[in-house]
């Protein structure tokens, strides 16, 4: 079985410049080497928090290299540079408020600013996308709380099959 092809987007202004060490990217990587059995390799980019970019590399991930997962970080607050919720609803067919709504009420328990997050995840084609906040700790707590519905998500929407490792994240799939 040949590795499967999972975007990890930083999206972040500094970052991309060499202002700092982007951190949030490896911690996708990381929690993503935690939580998948299936062998996958990561498709990285680091961007910066500019519209057009973000959706040209979240259409190129989907389109051209068929990644069936593609996670982004950063660019998900109120600050005026934050568009990634924007470029993701701008290239996705369908939107998928719940994965949302479920990271934001994970992350209420830690910070009363979740609130000010505005993540969200869609669907392009064969691609689910799903934006996370910036904060590695964040990312891993997010990751686990939303993982389980994500292989099954992507079987519904025909992209390639996700298998977890169940002593880290039980995936959940309907009896057939």
């Amino acid at each position: 079985m040949s590795a499967i092809p999972i975007g990890v987007v930083t999206i972040s202004d500094r970052a991309s410049t060499g202002i700092y060490e982007d951190r949030s990217g490896p911690a996708i990587i990381a929690e993503l080497q935690h939580i998948l059995a299936t062998p996958w390799r990561a498709e990285t980019r680091l961007i910066a928090d500019e519209q057009p970019l973000i959706e040209q590399t979240l259409m190129e991930l989907s389109d051209e290299r068929h990644c069936p997962l593609i996670v982004t970080t950063g660019g998900t607050g109120p600050a005026l540079r934050d568009v990634t919720p924007e470029a993701t609803g701008a290239v996705c067919e369908k939107m998928m408020p719940g994965f949302g709504e479920l990271m934001r009420s994970v992350s209420l328990r830690s910070v009363p600013t979740a609130i000010l997050s505005r993540q969200t995840a869609g669907i392009r084609g064969r691609s689910l996308i799903i934006n996370l906040p910036g904060k590695p700790a964040a990312i891993a707590e997010c990751l686990a709380a939303v993982f389980p519905a994500i292989p099954y998500c992507i079987d519904l929407i025909g992209g390639a099959y996700l298998e977890t490792n169940p002593d880290v994240c039980r995936a959940f799939r309907p009896a057939k």
